[in-house]
């Protein structure tokens, strides 16, 4: 192998690992991208189970629950 098809070959290498990393990142910013989003639901079914138990209370305290 000359020195042309020596080059070559390690600039394929390269690319090809430059290509398995990107392929990485775009994998962890998916997982990343799908905890933050469960993390906001959580959050929001525990807004709304509190807002619900909040009128309930008021209901209860008003004597309106009847």
């Amino acid at each position: 192998m000359d020195n042309s098809q020596s080059a070559s070959f390690q600039a394929g290498q390269t690319k090809a690992q430059a290509e398995e990393k990107g392929s990485q990142l775009m994998d962890k910013a998916s997982n990343v991208a799908q905890s933050a989003q469960e993390s906001v639901q959580q959050a929001g079914q525990q807004v709304k189970e509190k807002a619900q138990d909040t009128a309930e209370a008021v209901k209860n305290a008003t004597g309106t629950n009847k």
